[in-house]
């Protein structure tokens, strides 16, 4: 896949970076730049970028802690201590684990597999010096599962390090994060290594985590015209892992207290039921605790980036990477055991010059990614520590992805810029589920079936945006684009009802999407942007918790609507102060979609039920984080700072029929932060914070995925699947950072 961002960081033609705008998108620029340029921030599209000293003096332990600072953003709590589900636009937020429907990058590197899938778990903020967030659909120049559009954490380069960072935080629930950066540009090198170890005991029991992160990017200059960069992530995960709620259990016991033994557990503790033979018959309930439930997984990540200059106008790229996720996951009745390694090679050009005597930067790139993995599934039993009954499925399967892409932005007038750009892909999905029936048996003979997946899809998507630069105040952006998302192999083989079996009638989802929007500068002290968007759905995939604990299922529905209004301020309106804000509305709803459930007992009868106007369930209406903060810049208190947060989400339906809304809330954090430059030979500077989260210690949900709806004597209800994560009550967390010479 292309990068967002080219990662070079030292080049022989040291250009000025601009910041690009209609009146400046090439001029006098070397090909590495303007491609840094094209993918870091896409001309015409709805972009925001969060800057490092936006999260730099505050306890940031995942990345729901940074990007709740652009619009358009949702996070939820997923299935361990940093896996969060990340949504634009409300693009993962129907999702039950992982993420979904957007495509993330590393400096340029794919952190997304060619199945689409991302985690977040190793992700430390404290590595990043900034986070491109881009919103829409962009599959034009993104690729496949880009329906929601692409986010590229950049790290710190190492000449911004220019030595070693030590630091410590830690608080509430037994939580400790030690972590050490370390960079340098010595010659024609430049590179930076960033490293972490976390802790907790969590604050709902069994959610005890232990995971430590490493991450390393460096650049040389080989030549005048050659830049090889490399980059390496790898990631450790050792959590305990809590059984989700339902509404009635959250409000019983949201934090899953007293909830060790199945015998005689509080209040509002949901357990599982697992065999005791570990394959079929009689069962017992037992809580997460008691089963030994957790995540025990590790991600290794590689890349390698060869870029040479032709001459000044023209760049080729070539980029490879490695990516290997290995999964030992006991997170209900079953354990999902795996490893998933897949191979990532890209190749572009970019060109600048003009056309017509209109200045141009013009992009070509082709690509191909593989995924070839062989799963498990296998009944947990009780016993304790995740004790592995029998196998209850196996999956093998192959994802494979290529194409190629193009992209032309040029300059009409002074003031007017248009872009246009196309990509085609094409997608294989092979895979066999073989499903272990052991029937009635106490003999563990299974009936042996298997179900076949061999689906090839096909897929374009055209972009068209348009730039007016009225003046240097005011710049509006209009655009129509396109996105796709093709379903992973392991969504063909879930039923409904949480069982293997045939779901390989799945199509690919894609939108059509329109956004208009402006950005006011009046001064240097205010930025304002506001951007409308209206998308079109066709055979939306949408993911449902099913009966099984820790199973989801995926279906799709024929047509939907999305659209909405994202609005960002950043003011400094006085000296010293400033206040930040970012606010999305969302009204998503199915328009053509028919559930086809059926009712309770042996051999119930089928009810349709016709879902078109209904809310599409995990989408929030209302969300926003405001921020009024202070910074002392002159005086004996100069570096002393504080700020006040406050993060509002509104309720949500959790299920298709709208029968049941999860509790929207409203936090406020406090901090008060302190940073001084140092006289020493060997210190340069301190940096120390203090911040209360959750200041009137508010219950609320961090996170619901989306719940089954049925049907008694024809009226509908609810499945009792747990789908619910508690927030953080309050929680005091206080840190320091050390830099050295």
């Amino acid at each position: 896949k292309p990068a967002v961002r080219s990662a070079a960081r030292t080049q022989a033609r040291q250009p000025v970076p601009i910041t690009p705008t209609a009146s400046s998108l090439t001029a006098g620029i070397t090909p590495s730049v303007a491609r840094a340029l094209l993918y870091q921030a896409p001309a015409g599209q709805t972009e925001t970028t969060i800057d490092r000293s936006q999260f730099e003096n505050r306890p940031a332990f995942s990345v729901a802690d940074v990007l709740r600072e652009s619009p358009g953003i949702s996070v939820k709590q997923g299935n361990g201590p940093r896996d969060i589900g990340i949504s634009i636009r409300g693009s993962n937020a129907r999702n039950g684990f992982g993420i979904r429907n957007l495509v993330i990058f590393e400096d340029g590197f794919p952190v997304t597999q060619p199945d689409g899938l991302s985690r977040s778990d190793l992700i430390d903020p404290k590595a990043y010096s900034a986070i491109d967030v881009i919103r829409g659909p962009s599959s034009a120049l993104f690729g496949n599962y880009a329906t929601g559009g692409a986010l590229n954490f950049r790290t710190r380069p190492g000449r911004t390090i220019d030595g070693v960072e030590y630091g410590v935080e830690g608080g509430s629930f037994g939580y400790l994060n030690n972590y050490l950066a370390t960079g340098k540009k010595v010659g024609n090198f430049e590179g930076s290594l960033f490293a972490s170890d976390a802790r907790g005991d969590g604050f709902i029991g069994n959610s005890w985590f232990n995971t430590q992160t490493v991450n390393f990017l460096g650049t040389l200059q080989a030549t005048p015209d050659d830049r090889f960069t490399v980059k390496f992530i790898n990631n450790n995960l050792d959590t305990r892992l809590p059984l989700r709620q339902t509404l009635t259990q959250y409000y019983q016991n949201p934090y899953q207290q007293g909830c060790t033994t199945g015998g005689n557990v509080a209040l509002g503790c949901p357990t599982v039921s697992l065999f005791n033979n570990g394959f079929n018959g009689l069962t017992t309930p037992q809580t997460a605790t008691e089963a030994g439930l957790g995540r025990f997984d590790r991600r290794t990540i590689v890349g390698g980036r060869w870029e040479h200059d032709f001459d000044n106008t023209t760049t080729w790229r070539n980029q490879f990477v490695f990516d290997d996720r290995n999964i030992n996951q006991p997170t209900g009745s079953t354990s999902a055991i795996g490893d998933f390694p897949s191979y990532n090679y890209m190749s572009d050009i970019t060109k600048r010059g003009e056309i017509f005597g209109l200045e141009s930067t013009v992009y070509f790139g082709a690509f191909y990614n593989t995924l070839t993995a062989s799963s498990d599934s296998r009944f947990v039993m009780p016993g304790g520590n995740a004790t592995l009954g029998r196998l209850q499925s196996n999956t093998w399967s192959d994802t494979t992805n290529y194409g190629v892409r193009a992209r032309e932005e040029l300059k009409l007038t002074p003031q007017l810029t248009a872009i246009a750009g196309i990509g085609w892909e094409a997608t294989h999905l092979k895979g066999i589920n073989t499903a272990y029936n052991y029937g009635t048996s106490p003999v563990p003979n299974p009936t042996i079936i298997p179900t076949t997946a061999d689906r090839q899809f096909q897929n374009t998507a055209p972009e068209l945006a348009l730039l007016y630069k009225l003046n240097p105040e005011w710049l509006f952006r209009a655009r129509v684009a396109t996105g796709y998302g093709t379903p992973q192999v392991s969504n063909l083989f879930v039923l409904s009802t949480g069982a293997p079996g045939n779901n390989t009638q799945l199509q690919t989802q894609t939108n059509l999407g329109y956004d208009i929007g402006f950005d006011w500068t009046p001064n240097s002290a205010l930025k304002f942007s506001a951007t409308g968007f209206y998308e079109f759905f066709r055979n939306e995939l949408v993911s449902q918790a099913t009966q099984v604990s820790g199973v989801s299922y995926m279906f799709n529905a024929p047509r939907s609507e999305h659209r909405g209004i994202e609005l960002a301020a950043d003011w400094k309106f006085y000296r010293g102060w400033r206040f930040t804000a970012a606010y999305t509305y969302l009204d998503q709803f199915y328009t053509e979609y028919t559930e086809d459930i059926r009712s309770t007992g042996a051999g119930g009868t089928v009810f349709s039920f016709n879902r078109a106007g209904n809310k599409i369930p995990g989408i929030s209406p209302h969300e926003l984080t405001a921020r009024l903060g202070y910074e002392q810049m002159w005086g004996p208190l100069a570096g002393l700072g504080a700020f006040v947060e406050v993060q509002w989400k509104d309720s949500f339906y959790m299920d298709n029929a709208n029968l049941q809304r999860a509790p929207g809330y409203e936090l406020v954090n406090l901090n008060v932060h302190y940073k001084t430059d140092l006289i020493s030979d060997y210190f340069k500077s301190l940096n120390v914070y203090f911040e209360v989260r959750n200041v009137f210690d508010r219950t609320y949900v961090a996170s619901a995925n989306n719940i089954q709806n049925t049907v008694t004597g024809g009226v509908q209800g609810l499945s009792g699947t747990g789908s619910i994560y508690a927030g953080s009550p309050r929680a005091f967390i206080a840190g320091m950072k050390l830099a050295f010479k």
